[in-house]
């Protein structure tokens, strides 16, 4: 389905002259019954003249990664079964413009995010956040919450729970991989009365950042005290209550998820705020890991939406073409935030592990590849393949681009096989009998493109380097990068746009929660440590490029291009634009906000 973007005033402009002169009315006359009897509204956020908002329905999607369970404390992953059945403090504003901010960016801006949970919160000083829950929130009415008011106390017990400061919680759950879990600097959360949340931080912070983290970190989802203190967590997902505008109520493993319409929800449309949310009375989660398998259900309209809200990565550039070809009525909404073509090196962490522990080898790691002609080739000239650090274009402010390099180290990142042959002789790895210089134990992540990991494997080949590859699914791979049993080589992510400019540089840092690198570096530790402990924004953006930029010079990963892909939704589903989710893992969030046209469905055969 073809859909004409208007200007908001030209398309109030003309549905009003249409109607006027008596040539909307006309051509109604000429449409079948159905679409005669349709209504139409402008969406306030883009002009887009759409069919108006309907209740009812199911929203199929595909789910290429199963959640570990459906407790957020234990694990990011874990989200995505917690979310759109439990809520955060905050959200971000469905209702903006979005020539004003898009939802095609992890960059998240502060200024983007509104009261969910709390209703508004405030900073009286540079060590205080204070906390206002909304009040007329309950509970799904299931045991042991009954419907219940949720209330300050709960969001108490949450925190506590997230970061150990009380309620009989000592230290953040294990497996927590929120980004609160780095961050030392909460001296305590305490509910003042039943309606206020007063956060006490042990130094200032950037206005914003920590806040920022507080209400809408990945895993911060409010989980029922009562169902944690009779269980002990909420891995169960029959356990699970929430107060959000659906009710988990199926979960086959390795099949299906199901969320049933939650009738009681207290949250309205931000675009008609008429309409109480939500509008789909069902949401069904196929869980899939087969392109194939994928391309088939949405070219048998049993899917209606593909894409990174339903936590199935989106449609690759080759994929897209075929089904565009035998789908012509699919929409595409293309996006990219980060390169996952990028290469991390095992550091060793402190000691000697050769060959990597020379940044000479790195170097012609990266210089073997032939970026330009990968990008006009393997990804068709879509891909973003000019080297970036770990910080995205997206985060405005914080990254240096490739153009601001200094000389010297731009070099370093272009494709330059002889170059890259003579540091490798000149650290001590010349040519065996058989043309190879050393063999490598590379970690592949099975959701990433092992095609992309083979082709540069081939590169390498070619300056003497043999590649040994393993695939892992992606519990294996988590448990790799943790204990740093990949190998000397993992798939990894750079140039992201993440959820905070601290993440990926966190990823480097010997403290840190995750460090897939294996790096002990305590020149880049301080560098972090600074980025981290900014109390103002010039400070913070000037210290997050320093540690950005030792990275880049000193190699820290294989610089592969940001490969686009696209969502892809099905022309009945409506009230979608490209956007990704309304906040870190908020995904059913978004699809609490689209309709199914029910008349273009049954017109279409399904």
């Amino acid at each position: 389905m073809q859909v004409v973007q208007f200007t908001r005033t030209f398309a109030v402009a003309l549905v009003l002259i249409l109607t006027a002169t008596g040539l909307w009315a006309a051509g109604a006359e000429e449409e079948p019954a159905a679409a005669a009897d349709k209504k139409y509204v402008t969406d306030p956020t883009t002009g887009k003249v759409v069919t108006a908002p309907e209740y009812g329905g199911t929203l199929t999607f595909v789910m290429k990664v199963e959640p570990p369970s459906a407790d957020p404390a234990f694990g990011a992953g874990s989200s995505r079964g917690a979310d759109g059945v439990a809520e955060k403090l905050g959200i971000m504003n469905w209702g903006i413009d979005r020539d004003e901010w898009d939802f095609t960016s992890f960059s998240f801006p502060f200024s983007v995010y509104k009261g969910h949970l709390a209703e508004s919160w405030e900073m009286p000083d540079d060590t205080t956040i204070i906390f206002h829950i909304r009040q007329g929130v309950h509970w799904h009415d299931k045991a042991p919450m009954n419907g219940r008011e949720l209330d300050a106390y709960d969001v108490e017990y949450n925190y506590h729970r997230y970061l150990g400061l009380g309620s009989g919680f000592t230290e953040p759950p294990e497996g927590y991989a929120g980004s609160l879990k780095g961050m030392t600097i909460f001296e305590s959360v305490e509910a003042t009365d039943k309606w206020t949340v007063v956060v006490k931080l042990k130094r200032p912070q950037v206005a914003g950042s920590v806040t920022q983290t507080t209400i809408g970190d990945w895993p911060v989802f409010m989980m029922p005290p009562e169902v944690i203190k009779e269980h002990g967590d909420v891995k169960d997902w029959r356990n699970l209550v929430g107060t959000g505008p659906y009710m988990l109520t199926d979960w086959l493993d390795g099949s299906s998820m199901t969320w049933e319409k939650n009738p009681d929800y207290w949250g309205f449309d931000e675009k008609y705020p008429d309409n109480r949310l939500p509008y789909i009375d069902q949401l069904r989660g196929l869980i899939m890991t087969e392109a194939a398998t994928i391309l088939a259900t949405l070219r048998t309209g049993k899917a209606d939406y593909v894409g990174l809200a339903g936590a199935a990565e989106s449609v690759y550039i080759k994929d897209r073409e075929s089904l565009s070809r035998t789908n012509p009525e699919i929409e595409w909404y293309p996006w990219a935030y980060r390169s996952e073509s990028s290469f991390g090196f095992n550091m060793g962490g402190g000691e000697a592990r050769p060959p990597f522990d020379d940044v000479r080898v790195r170097q012609a790691m990266q210089m073997a590849l032939d970026l330009e002609t990968i990008n006009n080739t393997f990804f068709k000239g879509f891909a973003k393949w000019k080297p970036r650090g770990m910080i995205g274009d997206g985060v405005k402010g914080y990254n240096t681009p490739f153009e601001e390099w200094p000389e010297q180290v731009k070099k370093t990142y272009m494709y330059d096989p002889e170059e890259a042959e003579a540091l490798l002789d000149e650290a001590g790895y010349p040519r065996g009998a058989d043309g190879t210089r050393f063999e490598v134990a590379l970690g592949h992540y099975e959701f990433f493109s092992l095609e992309y990991t083979q082709l540069a494997a081939a590169y390498w080949a070619d300056i003497g380097v043999h590649v040994d590859t393993t695939v892992r699914d992606r519990s294996a791979h988590i448990a790799a990068e943790r204990e740093h049993t990949y190998g000397d080589m993992v798939t990894a992510i750079a140039g992201n746009d993440p959820y905070g400019p601290l993440l990926p540089l966190e990823w480097y840092y010997s403290g840190g929660y995750r460090n897939p690198a294996n790096l002990n570096d305590p020149e880049y530790d301080l560098l972090y440590e600074a980025a981290r402990d900014a109390t103002t924004l010039e400070e913070q953006q000037r210290a997050v490029k320093e540690a950005d930029m030792w990275l880049i010079k000193n190699h820290l990963y294989v610089w592969g291009p940001i490969d686009p892909r696209f969502v892809a939704i099905q022309p009945w589903l409506i009230g979608y634009n490209g956007e990704l989710m309304l906040g870190r893992d908020d995904r059913k969030a978004l699809f609490a906000r689209l309709w199914i046209d029910s008349a273009l469905k049954t017109e279409k055969g399904f």
